[in-house]
Formats: C-alpha cells, structure tokens, sequence
C-alpha cells in the first residue's frame, strides 16, 4: 500500500482498500480487518504505581547517609539519635510524595480524547458506531461539528471544511477538496487528507478511512510523547552534585576523627558515636526539608495567580530557563479571526482607521454584504460558525452596525453555499419589492464575475482589475486571509445560473488572527531578562512573521533567516556549525510538524540551553514533555498537552509565564541562601567538633546537641530564608549558565569564611572557659552549645549582598527570619527548662556570667564575618 496517500486518486484509493464507496464493507470483511489492524485506538499504558511514586522519594544521596547515620545509632543503641534521624527521612518523603502524586498520563489523555462515535456506510447501510470499531477501508460520512474518526482520504466533498490547529497548528479553517496532489507536500497542505482528532467545521463529506489506532498521525505522536525522555531537572542535578560532595566530605572527616582519636588512645566507642554525629553534622538534614517546603510555597503563591505547577521542581526550572518556545494559535494570538486591513474604492487602511470611513458608500455596502452573505448564529450565548464569518459580524458591531437588523431589514430567500471548486458564496435578498445580490470569496473568482466597480461616485466601469491583484498579493504576504465582495441590485428575481454574474466590486478585506494586547510587553520583559522567545507554528511562515512583528518577536528589518521553514530542518541532528548557529539565533519556525518541534527542543538542549515549551495541542504534546518545563494552556489546553505538562497557565495567558520565571528565579535564589546557610552553620559544627577532639580541649557538642541544632536551630532559619520575597530587580538579570553550581566558587569562599567566623567563636570560647575560667567539662560544652547556636542565628545577617544596607535588605525585612529566630530561642528556653529534654541534651544550669560569656562570643563571630565582608572576602 502506498504511504503517500494524498498522491492517489479517489479511483486508485478505493481499489488499493478494495472496497466499494456506495456500500462500505462486509461484516466478514471488517472482522478480518479488526483482527490485522486491531481497534483504532491509542494503547494503554499502565498507571505509576503509587508505592512506587512513595519508594522514589528515597533515591536521594542525602537520604542513603542520612540511613547510614541512623543504622549506625540504632547499631550502637543511640535511639534517640536514630528515630530522630528516621523522623526526618520520613517527613521529607511524605511531603516529596504528596507533592508528585500526580504521575502523568498523557497517553491516557490521548486516549480520551480520541474515543467518539462515527457514521460508517457497511452493508450498503448508514449506521452509527463506536470510532475504535472502524478499521482501514471502512466508509465514513462526516458533518460540521464531527470530530474525525481515524485518518481519512477525501472521496466526495460538499462545501468540507476542517480546523486542523490542535495537530497542525494552522490557525485557519483549512478548505477540503477530493484531488490528488502530486509530490511530498507538509501535512498542513494535504488538502485531500482528514486526520483523527481534527474537527469538521462546515459542510458534508465521504471519506475513506486509510489508518488507525497507533498508525494515525495522532497514533505517532502518542509513540513520540511516550518515547520522550524527561531530562532531569537542572535543581535535581545540582542537589544531587552537592550532596554526592558532602558525602565524600562526611566519610573521609569521620574516618579521619575516629582513626585519629584511636591512636590518641581515646575510647574507640566514643570515636565512633563522634564520627557519627559528624556524619550527622556534614548532612545537613533540612536541606531536602527546607528546599521541599520553599517549593512548595511558590507554588500556592501561583496557584493564586492562575499557575499551576504539577511538579515541585518545575517552580525553580522556571527561573533558569533561557529559551520559551512557544506555539503561535491561541498563545502568541487569540485564536479568532479578525478584520486587520481594508480596501476599498482608492482607501487603503487597517481596521484601527475604519471608524474615519464609515460613511463611504463602498465601506456600507461592504458591511452589508458581510451581514447578509453570513450564516454564523448565536449559540448558547456565544457566536458559533465560521470564524470569517464571526469576524465579520463583530467587526460591524465595533463599527456601530448591527447585523441582526440588517438580515432583518433585507430578509434572505436564496443562498448557494461556498464551493470549493467556484470559491464563492452568494445570497438573494429582499430589498422591498426588488432584490440584492450579495457575493463573497475568494478575489480571483469575483474579479471574473465582476463588470463594475462602486467608487465614491457610485458604480464605475472595472477597468484596473490588476491593481486589485496586487493588493490582495501585498496583504496576503503579510500573513492575512484575503476575502473580496461584491453585489448587483436586480428589480426582478435573478436565475440561480446567473445569480453571480455582471456584479459591482466592492472591496477586499484582510483577516488574521490578532495578537494578544498583552504579548508585546510580556515579550520584552523576556529580553530585559535575556530569555529568548521562540515561535515554533504548524502555520504558513508569512503568517507567522506578521505576527513576530507584531508582538516584537522580530523586527519588521529582520532578515529572512530569522524565519525557517519545517521542510528546512529534515536532518536537523546532522546540521553543520554554521546552520547550527542559524538555528539557535531564528526568532520563528513555521510549517512545523510535531516531530520537528521535539527535535527542536532536543537540539536547545544538546546546546546546554533550559527549554521552556508552551503549546495548547496535541501536536504540542512530545515537545512539552521533553522540554525542560513543559507549559500547556489551562482553558483551550487539550487534556494531552496538559497531561505531559509540568506548569498550566489556568488563564491561558502568555504574561503568566513571567510571573512564574520571576517566581522561579527568586526560588532558587532563597535556595542559594539558606545552603550557604546551612553548610556554614554545619561546617562550623564539624570544625569545633575536629578540632576540640584532636587538641584533647572539652567537647564543644555531643551527638544528640548535633542533631538538635540540625533540626531546629538550623532549619527554621533556613526556611524563612527560603519563603522570602527575593530582589525585586530580579528580571533584570540575565538567566543563569545552566551548568552553574548551586554554589560557585565565590559562594563557597563565604560558605567556608561564615563557617570559619562561628568556629573561632565556638573554639574561643571553649578555650576561655576551659583555661581562663576552669570551668568543668559538662559547663564548658554548654556554653559552647549555647554559643553555636546565637552565633548561627546571628549567620542569618550575613547572606545580604556586600552591596546591600546591612540594615535593610531581603534579610532584615523579611518577617519569617524574625518569627524563626524567636521560635528558635523559645524552644532553647523550653527545652532548657523541661528536665527531661534538659537531661536528654545533657544541659545543665548556667549563671548570668555564663550568659554574658555566650552573648559576646556569639556577636563576635558576625562582627568577624561583616570584617571579611567589608575586606571584600566574601559575597
């Protein structure tokens, strides 16, 4: 069987399926047919596995020794110090898991929204059937408003016409005709070709069904979707590098303090149980804690604004994203048509000036027509029809006209339908006792029927019938649908043969889907924020450009190459350097089918770029589930592109996009603080620990104390840092390079520094109490807890830039970070005074020299800290 369809004609196509176009199949044949080609629909996959979501949550680095610690304690019967280990590796599951209950289902979707019913010819009968019986061969009988079965060859047409744009992207209603069209030629322009998923807008149609189920094009994009691997995100990636550091970090640390402390001839139990804590102290446990719960607060913040983000990561994904790819219908536009341009007599003007007209006779009689040759209606409150149509009477309404008065006062007795084949439409009014032709279509069928032309002097001889031609040729290259009208008035009822003959031209008008009023700004907020927008659109590429231009995506001086064409990225995975360049620098794709746009995406990636990928279709599916941030429209959105999606946009709106990069942005900043955060405050743990143990000075802090810190002290901080506001310049930043660390080498300087700064108060004060005061062991590690803990509290104040006002920035501003800190201090009260949990932290009473002793240790160490600062050592 030939794989190019659209090339046979109707005769070749109803012999290659062997059946007869007046009688469809036999029973017999159709059950032979099932049992070769199947059902005609998607296969099922199975759902994930919800345990399976919950045991993921485990396959962390963090978590494997966080479980090593915990089993060590168990080991060594420090229960305390294992269930509390244990609570945090279940909390920070449970919430991963709740979080991404969710699985995606997009094959489901597809599924779903392919199964409807069909009009099928079998036997020599008409009857209704479920779509997943249909097999290769069958006859179908289609109607406006149908949605199509499975992928058809056209047999016989009456007036068909088909919306294609949830697999094409074409915004325009695309005319049907029954010939074959030689050569390869773009889906989008397989005129003869209906394709399952697509919907019947106007007219009646035959078909021959030619594929089903997995073999349909909307078959081959639920392959792509499934087969499309989601890249890891890149916060995923960069925890994952940080925490394999920590873990060779803890390991090598603990080994080197219990083998050192054994030839020192301590107690090797006791240098276990503190290679332990250490491993307890290098982990910081809130840091899947904190950054779960940070992401989590940005998305109820965007749920607020109508973003919805499915997956946890996918907030701070937002922020890095350097490239949105975008589709053009119903996203970059509004997905209606609209009157853009007009002309008419010697006016020439867009749609904006048409109020400076309203009173030429052409521009009324062009109203007219477009009222009475109309046969859009109001359907449960909304306008139902075709969108030229719809276009027409809206456009009258701006105008001050109303069109129901006009069908009103010129009642309709005759129509002939628009035809494909003569590319007109015309309508018979009354007009008292004489009638009005009324005609549209395309120019070139008009131009022939017309004798005169109405200028503002009345009707003239049609003599520069060329001079319309390149009008319609100038506005059709700037992307719009040309329509012409025309009319003749008659004090007699005409023939139907003779209806559209000796007419009076009127004008042209120029339709196109308008962009969003909003776009442009949206867009040029992106490029302050260096992040390009890309348009990637199943539509004509001149169609697509008006509208680059028009939202500023390109402009108007461009050249050519900042547009390419599908048909140009055939072997886009063997391109040279050169066209590789190109490429990445193109500002539109148009004639795009849904294999290309993966590729494209595959291809940013290869090129170390974070793909943002919005889209409504199902055409749009692959490419946003391999994209890095999958984006689909809430509202229009089909249930497959919304299914693969990480983020919807519950208001379909472009803009919402940049609230959520800034949202993302700010996210990963915050994340940024609270890990310089905690690993000082962790750093400073292991060092006091390391080297109060090799210089035989009291132990700054026991095991359990670690812990302790880690879980209170430590995270609630952290999470204030983590909910904060952010920089409010933050879009005037450009994205990050992809392959930046969570911590650069300049934040890792100020890690250690921070770290360094409460170390020399931990280990000062250890030194004074023990040698100066002689205090016993059991007072100077309480002094010493007790003074890690304010000098961490006080580390909060260090993260602000070096630029920034120490006393007003995101820090000191931020009313969480005031909240955490007196929780902080409160539970320390608490704890000290319940003596059980006193006697568990092995916390004993302390004198108001004591307290004074810890109140200027801990200040020292960010007085320490603000001197690095201002000696420019650190951020």
């Amino acid at each position: 069987m030939s794989k190019d369809l659209h090339t046979l004609s109707v005769e070749k196509i109803l012999s290659e399926f062997n059946v007869d176009a007046n009688k469809g199949l036999t029973a017999s044949e159709v059950k032979l047919r099932l049992e070769k080609h199947g059902y005609n629909r998607l296969k099922k996959r199975k759902s994930k596995n919800i345990g399976l979501i919950f045991l993921e949550q485990f396959l962390d680095p963090i978590i494997y020794i966080l479980a090593a610690a915990m089993a060590f304690a168990y080991f060594f019967g420090e229960w305390l110090e294992g269930t509390a280990v244990l609570i945090v590796i279940l909390i920070t599951a449970l919430i991963g898991f709740f979080m991404e209950w969710q699985a995606l289902r997009s094959v489901e979707a597809l599924q779903k929204m392919v199964e409807t019913q069909a009009n099928v010819l079998r036997g020599g009968k008409e009857e209704q059937i479920k779509a997943a019986g249909l097999v290769p061969g069958d006859i179908v009988i289609l109607e406006s408003g149908d949605v199509i079965p499975a992928d058809c060859r056209m047999l016989e047409t009456e007036s068909f016409a088909v919306k294609e744009a949830i697999l094409t992207g074409e915004s325009n209603q695309i005319e049907k005709s029954i010939e074959k069209i030689s050569g390869q030629v773009a889906l989008a322009d397989r005129k003869n070709m209906l394709y399952k998923g697509t919907i019947a807008v106007r007219g009646n149609a035959k078909a021959i069904v030619v594929a089903t189920g997995l073999k349909t094009e909307i078959g081959r994009i639920s392959e792509l979707t499934s087969s499309a691997e989601k890249e890891s995100t890149p916060l995923e990636k960069k925890l994952k590098r940080l925490s394999r550091w920590l873990i060779w970090l803890t390991l090598i640390l603990a080994l080197l303090i219990i083998v050192t402390g054994y030839f020192q001839g301590k107690d090797l139990m006791l240098m276990i149980e503190t290679g332990i804590a250490l491993a307890v102290a290098a982990i910081p446990e809130g840091l899947p804690i904190v950054a779960t719960i940070a992401l989590a607060r940005g998305m109820l913040r965007l749920s607020k604004r109508n973003v919805i983000i499915k997956k946890l990561e996918a907030v701070q994904t937002l922020g890095e994203t350097g490239i949105i790819c975008t589709d053009k219908t119903g996203t970059l536009t509004e997905n209606k048509m609209s009157v853009h341009h007009l002309v008419f007599g010697s006016s020439e003007f867009p749609a904006t000036e048409a109020e400076n007209f309203k009173k030429d006779p052409a521009f009324e009689r062009l109203i007219d027509i477009g009222c009475l040759c109309n046969n859009s209606k109001m359907k449960n409150g909304e306008m139902a029809g075709d969108a030229v149509e719809i276009a027409l009477v809206e456009f009258a309404a701006e105008m001050g006209f109303d069109c129901k008065g006009i069908q009103q006062k010129y009642p309709r007795s005759k129509e002939i339908p628009f035809d494909a084949e003569i590319k007109k439409m015309a309508t018979l009014n009354r007009v008292e006792d004489n009638f009005l032709v009324c005609v549209k279509g395309a120019l070139e069928a008009l131009l022939e029927s017309c004798d005169l032309v109405l200028t503002k002097e009345g009707p003239k001889e049609f003599q520069d019938k060329k001079r319309w031609e390149r009008q319609a040729k100038l506005i059709a290259a700037e992307g719009m649908r040309v329509l012409a009208f025309a009319y003749k008035e008659s004090k007699e009822e005409p023939e139907k043969e003779s209806l559209m003959d000796n007419l009076t031209f009127v004008g042209i008008l120029g339709f196109l889907d308008p962009p969003r009023k909003d776009i442009k700004q949206a867009i040029e907020t992106y490029k302050n924020a260096g992040i390009r927008v890309v348009m990637i659109t199943g539509d004509h590429p001149d169609t697509a450009r008006k509208i680059g231009e028009e939202v500023g995506l390109i402009t108007e001086d461009a050249p050519v190459e900042v547009v390419i064409k599908g048909s140009e990225l055939e072997n886009i995975k063997t391109i040279t350097e050169d066209r590789q360049k190109t490429l990445m620098e193109a500002g539109i794709f148009a004639r795009m089918v849904p294999g290309q746009k993966l590729d494209l995406v595959e291809f940013y990636q290869k090129n170390k770029a974070i793909v943002g990928m919005l889209g409504d279709g199902v055409n749009d599916a692959p490419a946003l589930k391999k994209a890095d941030i999958g984006i689909a429209m809430g509202i229009r959105g089909t249930e497959a592109a919304k299914e693969v999606a990480d983020v919807i946009l519950m208001d379909d709106k472009f803009t919402s996009t940049e609230l959520a990069i800034r949202q993302g942005r700010t996210i990963f900043e915050n994340i940024r603080q609270f890990v310089i955060f905690l690993l000082s405050c962790n750093l400073a743990e292991i060092i006091s620990v390391a080297l109060a143990s090799l210089s035989n000075l009291p132990m700054p802090l026991l095991p359990l104390q670690i812990l302790f810190l880690n879980l209170i002290t430590d995270v609630f901080p952290a999470l204030a840092l983590g909910v904060g506001k952010g920089d409010p310049n933050i879009m005037k930043d450009p994205p990050r390079d992809p392959q930046e660390p969570i911590l650069t080498k300049k934040l890792w300087r100020a890690t250690v520094l921070y770290g360094l700064s409460i170390t020399a108060a931990v280990i000062g004060v250890v030194a004074y109490t023990h040698f100066e005061m002689g205090l016993s062991a059991i007072l100077v590690n309480n002094i010493a807890f007790y003074t890690l803990i304010l000098a961490q509290l006080l580390n909060v104040f260090n993260l602000p830039r070096r630029k920034i006002s120490f006393l007003k920035n995101e820090v000191t501003t931020n009313p969480w970070v005031w909240a955490a800190s007196a929780f902080s201090i409160l539970v320390m009260v608490i704890v000290y005074h319940i003596p059980v949990m006193a006697e568990a932290l092995s916390l004993v009473p302390l004198s108001a020299n004591h307290l004074l002793v810890i109140i200027v240790f801990g200040v020292a160490s960010l007085v320490i800290s603000q001197i690095l600062k201002h000696l420019k050592l650190t951020n």
